[in-house]
């Protein structure tokens, strides 16, 4: 009954999809197949962004700009999870789409089973080492006496829900990979909901602070672990209706190959995610060197861009699942045309939402704070600015990741997306700050010959512009030329249901 209530969000993105269909850029039917599998990620990304987003504006009402910067050094921290969670994700996603395609469905459980247990066994040393030592790690980015101390008390507690968010994301790849989005959408997006109701208690009315939003954060993280589990389990939900595959939480967990698919698929995967994780420790400490204010600035700026950046998550899992699907059918033409396909569509939904974005940036800052005058809005504001330029191009990068995770070529979007980051970005934001100063060297032995020095000045906060400029068009032209390639498709066929393993 649910699912047949007009949907806003469907219907603005259905309607892009028919647009560019009867521009002849798309298939009219792919863009509602697409569409039914993309929105409801979209949902629950922006549920899950609006989430942090929330946070960060609670925290920064109740405690003030310190706590922004403290929750905002803790970040990278808490995005391990989901580099931990999403990499393993990334073997499960691929694994069960083909399965499922292939209607193997006990190879499907296996997926499932071993997925769960090797998530587990990688988050829970994370989980540790965040109880034990928070202030030295957060220490690492920053010495700020303010905004350290209150980032490591949501350090601390917030480390206990890392393995429940990489079962989530477990759970969540499954069901796409199943060609359902919807019941992720509403077990996730249900716990963003609930996550910040239980904030608002935590923070305002219990005056728990940093901790409060942390404790909020792992609840909900566990009572959708415990939906997933049950649903998976059981083969339905309440009110859910039935589910097309039923795991068996009694059979192997460590099974060899398939264990040892997950780590080849989703190493790459983790390590693409990893990039920008890790990416976020010399990016936050560069950006400390302008001042709490301006890391309050950057953490607002950073929340907005998450939440544009939620149609990536659904046109990126619907072209892996759709593409895995085909290939799993071994249908390389059609796999190919999906691709091509989304990606367009995703274009065209970034442009729209960040055109939104920009004409609206002032607004949407504002309300990441009571007192206008205790941060740097005007920094913040452009900075958002600088996000609504750079996104679209992540719609090119994430789309043409899909169809490479779905077949397993995973390394590309990793090398990609870690020279963007590492290479351009990371540099182009330090000479923003500090700029460079090469002094001279010579004369060289033998050719007497001096090598001059070079200066080069800081230029500012345009540094940060174009850092995040750079964050993007990098892996969107490699990921695009990888896919182009279509060497994708030969590499799929060694993970197709029953290959030969020296396929």
């Amino acid at each position: 009954m649910v699912r047949k209530l007009p949907n806003p969000f469907r219907l603005v993105i259905l309607w892009i999809g028919f647009a560019l269909a009867r521009l002849g850029l798309i298939e009219r039917e792919r863009a509602r197949r697409t569409t039914d599998l993309a929105w409801p990620r979209i949902v629950t990304g922006l549920a899950r962004m609006s989430k942090n987003a929330v946070d960060v504006a609670m925290v920064g009402i109740a405690v003030g700009s310190a706590a922004i910067a403290g929750v905002g050094f803790a970040s990278p921290f808490w995005g391990l999870a989901f580099s931990v969670g999403g990499g393993v994700a990334g073997g499960t996603i691929a694994l069960v789409s083909q399965r499922y395609g292939a209607s193997a469905y006990d190879e499907l459980g296996q997926a499932v089973r071993s997925s769960t247990v090797l998530v587990v066994a990688i988050s829970l040393p994370i989980t540790a080492t965040f109880w034990l030592y928070p202030t030295e790690l957060l220490s690492l980015i920053s010495d700020d006496p303010e905004a350290v101390p209150l980032g490591a008390a949501y350090l601390r507690v917030v480390g206990f829900g890392i393995p429940f968010a990489g079962l989530n994301l477990i759970g969540s790849r499954t069901f796409v990979g199943m060609d359902d989005a919807w019941t992720p959408m509403v077990l996730r997006a249900g716990g963003a909901i609930a996550n910040v109701a239980i904030n608002a208690v935590l923070i305002f009315v219990l005056d728990l602070g940093v901790t409060g939003a942390a404790l909020g954060t792992v609840l909900s993280n566990v009572v959708v672990t415990a939906a997933f589990a049950a649903g998976l389990v059981a083969g339905r939900l309440p009110g859910m209706g039935t589910f097309p595959v039923q795991i068996d939480p009694f059979g192997s967990y460590l099974h060899g190959e398939t264990i040892r698919d997950l780590i080849t698929i989703g190493l790459p995967v983790m390590g693409t995610n990893l990039v920008w994780t890790m990416a976020e420790f010399p990016m936050l400490a560069i950006v400390d060197i302008f001042g709490q204010d301006t890391v309050a600035a950057y953490v607002i700026a950073r929340r907005i861009w998450g939440l544009m950046n939620t149609p990536g998550w659904g046109f990126g899992l619907a072209s892996s699942s759709l593409v895995g699907q085909e290939l799993g059918a071994n249908d390389e033409h059609t796999a190919e045309e999906y691709g091509h396909e989304i990606i367009r569509f995703a274009v065209a939904v970034y442009l729209v939402s960040a055109a939104i974005v920009f004409v609206f940036a002032e607004p949407i800052t504002l309300a990441f704070t009571d007192d206008p005058s205790e941060l740097s809005i005007p920094t913040a504001v452009s900075l958002v600015h600088a996000a609504c330029a750079a996104i679209t191009l992540r719609a090119v990068s994430g789309a043409a990741a899909g169809p490479l995770n779905a077949s397993g070529d995973t390394r590309w979007p990793f090398y990609s997306q870690a020279l963007g980051m590492f290479g351009v970005a990371i540099p182009v934001a330090y000479l923003g700050a500090a700029g460079l100063t090469i002094p001279p060297i010579g004369p060289i032995p033998l050719l007497e010959v001096a090598v001059p020095g070079l200066t080069i000045p800081a230029f500012g906060i345009a540094g940060l512009y174009l850092a995040f400029l750079a964050e993007t068009a990098v892996p969107a032209a490699i990921n695009y030329y990888r896919f182009s390639t279509g060497k994708w498709k030969t590499i799929s066929r060694s993970y197709r249901p029953e290959a030969p393993a020296d396929d």
